[in-house]
Formats: C-alpha cells, structure tokens, sequence
C-alpha cells in the first residue's frame, strides 16, 4: 500500500467530531478541489446513520460474487497484514465489478475480523448483509443495497484504485463518513480540518442562534447572514496549504 502521510491519534479523533458535511464545508474554504468533487454520490449510503463519523485510511479492493472462485477468506489474512501494519485505522473499500451485484459484499465474519484488526468501517459499491449483526459490533458501513447471500463472493485485486460512488478512491486516501455520505479529506490539508471545522462551526452559530431567538425580521436575518459570511472569509484568509 503506498504511504501515507501520518496524523497524529489526536487529529484523527479531532475529525471524527464533526459530520461530514462540515467537513466538506471546511475542505472547500482551501479551494484544493471543485466543490463537486472529492464525495461519494447518493449511491452509497451509511447502513446505520446513528453511528459516530467514521474516519480512517482506505484499505481497497475489486470484487465480484458471480462466478465459482477460492473461498474469500483466504483474502481475510492478507487484508488483516495490512490493516495491523497501517500507520493509523483503515477503512475498508470494495468496488463490486458485477452490474448488478448479486450478492453481498461482507456480512458479520468479515466485520468482525476487519474491526479486530483496528478498521474503522467499510465501504462498499455493492451489497451488505448481516446487518443487525454489524450494528451490534459498532462497526461503520456504507453500501448500495443489502442482499442476504454471499453468492460465490471473490476477490480480483487488492490495493489498486476503485471507483465507489462516483469518485475514484485509492489506498491510503483518507475518508470521512457518517449519516450523510463520505468524502475524501485531501492529505495536504487535513492536520488543519479540525481546526477549521470549529471555526466554521462557530461562525454558522450566527445564523442558528438567530433562527432560535423570539423575534424574527428580514433585517435581522441580513445582518446575522452577513456576520456569517464575514467569519467564514476570515476563515479562508487565514488557513494555508502545506
């Protein structure tokens, strides 16, 4: 797996206190990417949206279910190498070649074994199942569909570049998930999310705490606007690239 630019415990814990939304608003104000890029499209959605944010390095694979192959678990000893030797949690990724997929992706043994291993969620193209079982290990995923057969579940590659949901993801990318979706949080900017992302947390407080007050004007609603604005171009004149 090509390296990756180390994060302290601190800076991952730091950007799983925030949703991904304000993640993506904070990636936006370093204009690294266009804002329609970098997240995964509405095909791919979180199974347990009540989980906290998921946060950790892609660990990626192609994948099919449609055709007789070795036992998937042979797979399970190479993946579990890798996730021990990841400099920080992994995140789990499967592109599902079949169109449509015709079975599941992972289910309670695969999760087990990856969240044993110190991943911090997976992500598939494809199909789940064992859901209930999932949930009850606490263990993040996002899928496109569930399915309640593994069918002839086979691995085609490990560690290449997939394509889940719209956007290409390679290994070591850093991925932000939860309720809302999951985005790729750029390496060079990432040490400085956190830090953005209570600025801007702050600076939407203008607008929220307004909305809740007793008395509600357009006047009003301008200027609590218009302080917003003011803080969040303050935010983006001060944060640098690496």
């Amino acid at each position: 797996m090509p390296s990756t630019t180390k994060l302290s415990d601190d800076v991952i814990a730091a950007l799983g206190q925030y949703d991904t939304p304000t993640i993506c608003n904070a990636i936006e104000l370093f204009e690294v990417r266009p804002r329609t890029s970098g997240y995964m499209n509405h095909r791919i959605q979180s199974c347990f949206p009540k989980m906290p944010p998921m946060v950790g390095y892609a660990v990626t694979t192609t994948w099919r279910a449609s055709k007789p192959a070795d036992s998937v678990y042979e797979m399970l000893v190479h993946q579990v190498e890798t996730l021990v030797n990841l400099d920080g949690p992994g995140v789990m990724v499967f592109e599902d070649v079949d169109s449509p997929s015709v079975a599941a992706t992972f289910g309670e043994v695969m999760c087990s074994t990856y969240k044993a291993a110190g991943a911090a969620g997976i992500i598939t193209s494809g199909a789940g199942r064992d859901l209930e079982q999932v949930e009850a290990l606490s263990f993040p995923a996002f899928t496109s569909s569930t399915i309640c057969s593994h069918g002839y579940c086979s691995v085609i590659d490990r560690d290449v570049p997939v394509c889940i949901g719209g956007i290409e993801v390679k290994p070591g990318d850093l991925l932000h998930g939860d309720a809302n979706g999951v985005t790729n949080i750029p390496h060079e900017i990432a040490d400085q999310i956190p830090n953005v992302c209570a600025k801007f947390a702050e600076a939407e407080n203008f607008v929220l705490e307004y909305c809740k007050g007793s008395s509600f004007t357009r006047e009003g609603y301008e200027k609590a606007f218009a302080e917003l604005h003011r803080h969040v171009r303050t935010i983006a004149d001060s944060i640098k690239i690496n």
